[in-house]
């Protein structure tokens, strides 16, 4: 019992000198990570935490402040403000990457796009600090310069060369008071993706020598005041997959330039005055899902190419004198069209059965011209249409749609100005009868009934004048014809009793 005792004291002195021993060391240990932390702590303060950390090379960050402080104002003092712009105080609109062990300036956004953004001042300047930030890969100006008028500004013609090595997108957006031409040199920025000039004040004509840049996937130029044609040298842009040159002043033929852009999605060239017929190499843009064109001087029809745009979900050609017909296309290998807008293009003929077939389409814009026929009733059918616009046309007859269409559709049905088209009178409720369509007029029928005696009724004006032209009269004068024959019966009456 005593031996036994002895080893269970032994057991339990064993096990509280190692939990000791244990709880002593975890408290040096304890006071080793502070005293480490602390040491950490004061060399930062010192200045000797650079060693821990990546810096900022000096003259990049001179070059960073000076350059915003072009645009902000030199009131702006960036060195107090943001004394770590790529560490622990970071500048909204700045980012920045490593290189070789050392943090650079990768993207750059001046303007008031986010909040606490980088506003411009009245007066701004391009310094050349700007073109020192040599990793820079993204440059976007958006509502900076804004006052065309007092404080005009162009972009500097000089320095982007620097840049040519980085820069991956250069945009400026909305800014009236950017004004004179673009820079040739921006053809030299060979590793460029995206080139925005989006709603500014510049004028001038297209450079071809951005038709250099080869790596352009990208190209928005809308809203400005440029002028001439377009520059065949776009057409070597094959890595192109939105061209955006609507809203300026661009003149000239809409050329096959084009159709070599064949990786392109969007097109858009309307509210310009381009002219003369759309080239068949349109057809090899088979990507193409966008293809706006309105508001040009297009003519001479369209061509048959335009069916081989297998992709296409937008086509809008509105507003220019392209005259024609529908008949020669075969729209229903455009299954993915969703809006197709001609109105305003001097079109004449009937509306194919084929664009019946477009299962996607949403949208139909055909008023404004001189189509002439029937409708089909095959268009009530198209399961995704919200819209359609037949007005200021010579279609004729009789609209047979039911009134769940014309109560679906509601005023986005427009059929007026068709002197020649109707709807049956008294199958509608009026709540739902389609705006500015006149009720198709009943005619006056004569004929014999069973006993033998006349009679007068009435019928439908537009589908039967059997009566009405075997009289001579066109169907407006039944009521003047109606009105001499009573009157003639009157007077024979009269002469009768004064004969008695």
């Amino acid at each position: 019992m005593g031996v036994i005792t002895l080893r269970k004291l032994d057991l339990m002195t064993i096990k509280s000198l190692m939990g000791k021993t244990i709880m002593k060391s975890f408290r040096t240990s304890s006071v080793a990570i502070s005293i480490l932390l602390l040491a950490c702590l004061g060399a930062w303060c010192n200045g000797e935490g650079e060693s821990l950390v990546a810096p900022m090379e000096k003259t990049e960050q001179q070059a960073l402040y000076s350059a915003i402080q072009g645009f902000v104002g030199n009131g702006w003092n960036g060195s107090d403000l943001y004394p770590d712009p790529c560490g622990w105080t970071p500048i909204q609109g700045v980012s920045c990457d490593l290189y070789d062990g050392f943090w650079y300036v990768t993207s750059l956004s001046i303007g008031p796009s986010h909040d606490n953004s980088l506003d411009c001042a009245t007066d701004v300047e391009f310094r050349p600090h700007l073109f020192a930030l040599k990793h820079l890969k993204f440059l976007s100006f958006f509502s900076c310069f804004v006052s065309p008028r007092h404080h005009p500004i162009a972009i500097p013609t000089e320095n982007w060369e620097l840049l040519a090595g980085s820069l991956e997108s250069l945009e400026f957006r909305s800014n009236p008071g950017l004004i004179g031409p673009t820079p040739a040199i921006f053809g030299d920025l060979r590793k460029l993706q995206s080139l925005v000039l989006l709603e500014n004040g510049l004028t001038g004509e297209l450079s071809s020598n951005w038709g250099n840049l080869f790596n352009l996937k990208r190209l928005v130029l809308a809203g400005n005041w440029f002028k001439g044609q377009v520059p065949d040298s776009f057409g070597g842009l094959s890595k192109l997959l939105i061209l955006d040159l609507s809203r300026n002043a661009l003149s000239g033929p809409f050329t096959s330039t084009f159709g070599g852009l064949a990786s392109l999605l969007k097109l858009d060239l309307s509210n310009n005055e381009l002219e003369g017929e759309i080239p068949r190499e349109i057809g090899n843009l088979r990507n193409l899902t966008l293809l706006d064109l309105s508001k040009n001087k297009i003519s001479d029809g369209l061509t048959r190419s335009i069916q081989e745009m297998c992709s296409l979900e937008e086509l809008v050609l509105s507003n220019n004198p392209i005259g024609g017909d529908l008949m020669g296309i075969e729209w229903h290998t455009l299954q993915g069209l969703s809006i197709l807008d001609l109105s305003n293009t001097g079109l004449k003929g009937n509306v194919p059965d084929s664009i019946c077939e477009l299962k996607r389409l949403r949208f139909l814009g055909l008023s404004g011209n001189n189509l002439t026929g029937e409708l089909s009733l095959k268009l009530a059918a198209l399961p995704s249409l919200s819209a359609i616009y037949l007005n200021g046309n010579n279609l004729t007859g009789e609209l047979k749609f039911s009134e769940w269409f014309y109560g679906k559709m509601g005023r986005r049905f427009g059929a007026w100005d068709n002197p020649n088209l109707c709807y049956p009178n008294g199958l509608i409720a009026p709540s739902h009868v389609p705006f500015g369509v006149q009720p198709c007029k009943q005619e006056v029928q004569y004929g014999t009934s069973l006993d033998g005696s006349s009679k007068l009724g009435t019928g439908d004006l537009n589908q039967n004048s059997h009566f009405i032209s075997s009289w001579g009269f066109s169907s407006n004068a039944v009521d003047g014809l109606w009105y001499v024959f009573m009157v003639e019966i009157l007077v024979t009456m009269l002469v009768l009793n004064i004969s008695l």
